[in-house]
């Protein structure tokens, strides 16, 4: 059955094109996808057909009507799993650093989806008709931690749902340049692509997605600083780009912070720690821990010592 999104545009100073607008506001579709909608009619304002140079005005009624999951041509991979639960509706695994979630070009193989396609055989979700089966959200390449993996459409509906009206509990761990002089506090400021460089997220003044990024201090260092962050939303890179805007990047991230590393690090020093939701079936809150990796353990050792 095809799924329908609707949405509203609240307000817009500046007009942008109807395929830039939804590629910022829908994480799960990229910018081909949207065009390709838009193409054959799956995607209206107003009820009406437009093409993809439309430009988005204030209180336009955008339809967007998801094709249903297609069969894909990936190869299950006996990848080992490091699982933290698993029943007939959830499947919660702990994502190792280096490892992408889904299959794209450069990735075809060694990825999440790989691993538990080959775990799970023919239960798995397919929603939005891309090439992410089970995948109800992600992380990135060299973040590690927690993950959770959706075994059919009712359990993939039903997290996604918490995850959109925020009720789902994140809370990641990371390293940060710099010393963070508060010990709380909130970063708030909408996030979406850089339009100096498509492939990098940015806080954005108009347009974007609304993002918001607790923090609290666990431990100051001589020029680091171990924070644990919670997310009310969840947007692409949002810890990332949230903490380099206030000028204390990630250590290790190269694409928002310095190009230049004191330690020997694959990627952003951060860790998706611990993830909290209401079951699908029982309707029992559920929570999960997934430990510190062996890399983030050692290096607070050095830490403590500079």
């Amino acid at each position: 059955m095809k799924e329908t999104i609707e949405l509203i545009v609240e307000n817009t100073e500046n007009q942008v094109r109807i395929d830039k607008f939804l590629a910022d506001s829908l994480d799960d579709m990229s910018r081909t996808l949207i065009q390709n909608l838009i193409k054959s009619g799956d995607i209206t304002v107003n009820d009406e057909k437009i093409k993809s140079n439309y430009k988005v005005n204030t209180l336009d009624r955008i339809k967007v009507t998801v094709p249903e999951a297609k069969e894909i041509d990936i190869i299950p991979e006996d990848i080992p799993l490091d699982i933290l639960y698993e029943d007939d509706d959830v499947l919660i695994v702990n994502k190792p650093k280096g490892m992408v979630v889904h299959p794209s070009n450069g990735h075809e193989s060694g990825t999440l989806v790989n691993a538990i396609m080959f775990h799970c055989k023919d239960n798995l979700s397919g929603i939005n008709g891309e090439i992410r089966p089970g995948i109800v959200h992600r992380i990135d390449m060299d973040t590690t931690g927690s993950l959770i993996i959706c075994k059919n459409d009712a359990a993939h509906r039903f997290i996604a749902d918490q995850i959109a009206e925020h009720s789902c509990n994140r809370i990641y761990e990371g390293i940060v340049h710099g010393v963070v002089k508060e010990e709380t506090g909130t970063i708030t400021g909408n996030i979406g692509r850089s339009t100096a460089d498509r492939k990098k997220m940015t806080v954005v003044k108009t347009g974007g997605r609304e993002a918001i990024t607790h923090f609290t201090v666990l431990k100051r260092f001589k020029d680091y600083t171990y924070v644990r962050f919670k997310l009310e939303t969840g947007r692409t890179h949002q810890i990332r780009v949230h903490m380099a805007s206030i000028n204390h990047p990630l250590l290790g991230d190269e694409v928002y912070g310095p190009k230049k590393c004191s330690f020997k690090l694959q990627g952003q020093t951060l860790h998706a720690k611990t993830i909290g939701f209401v079951h699908p079936k029982t309707n029992k809150y559920m929570e999960f821990e997934a430990p510190l990796p062996d890399y983030f353990e050692k290096l607070l050792s050095k830490l403590r010592v500079l």
